[in-house]
């Protein structure tokens, strides 16, 4: 690469930015984080690591809150998160102040992403290591789920995921999402934990769950919650291969 990685303002012949590239590699072996936008409620899931026996799990959070209709899910280098949401928490009270109305969803992801692009030109400075999921209601009551990453884009999506096997759960909810998938928060919350399910081991316990409806205030589900929905998804995956394998024998015969 002949010193093209070492400075973050140099690109390399071929247009790369290596550095950005490489805090794009720290996403990736982040914790799985997942978004689902319903028809009337928001959905945020990230993959739970285990923590040290002694160590309060309180204190690990992949899921903040940026503003009172604000929620962020992140993926990569947890200090450098804790650095971002403090200045988009900052940028939400301000903007309340100056102008009288909540944030827009669209407006604090440009800020974040503004951020995030100013750290990939100027000397001195490293990108930020994480891609962020921000969802949340505008004040039309309309749900909203966007995606930032470390070159400062951003993008609105239906459902999307980031993190270590983001590939997978994407591929996964292209195939299963649907505006009728998603009409009810029961049903949301469930296509969230089946995506999570797709790249998350031993079920429940290993997963963080939270959702917003409009006009109420953010919701972590329970444990039990997490676990009912979660044997719901394995009863029917079950039933699913006992169908395939009845049809499969039938073909045979």
């Amino acid at each position: 690469m002949s010193g093209y990685d070492r400075a973050i303002t140099v690109f390399s012949p071929d247009g790369h930015l290596f550095q950005v590239e490489y805090a794009q590699e720290a996403v990736k072996k982040g914790s799985t984080a997942v978004g689902v936008r319903g028809a009337s409620c928001v959905v945020l899931g990230v993959e739970k690591k285990a923590v040290a026996k002694l160590q309060e799990d309180r204190t690990v959070r992949k899921i903040c809150q940026l503003d009172d209709h604000v929620l962020m899910a992140f993926a990569g280098l947890t200090a450098d998160a804790r650095v971002l949401i403090k200045q988009a928490r900052v940028e939400c009270q301000s903007h309340k102040l100056t102008v009288e109305d909540p944030v827009t969803l669209e407006y604090i992801t440009r800020h974040v992403a503004s951020l995030k692009q100013r750290y990939t030109q100027s000397n001195g400075r490293r990108p930020f290591g994480i891609s962020c999921l921000i969802t949340g209601f505008d004040y039309d009551k309309t749900p909203r789920l966007y995606q930032t990453d470390p070159s400062g884009t951003y993008h609105e999506w239906k459902a999307n995921a980031i993190g270590r096997n983001a590939k997978t759960v994407r591929e996964f909810l292209e195939k299963n999402y649907s505006a009728e998938k998603v009409a009810t928060e029961e049903e949301t919350v469930k296509i969230a934990i089946k995506a999570l399910l797709e790249v998350v081991q031993s079920g429940g316990k290993n997963l963080e769950i939270c959702v917003m409806k409009e006009g109420a205030k953010m919701r972590m589900m329970d444990l039990p919650e997490i676990e009912k929905v979660v044997a719901e998804v394995e009863k029917e995956k079950e039933e699913e291969a006992a169908q395939k394998k009845k049809e499969k024998q039938s073909e045979k015969k």
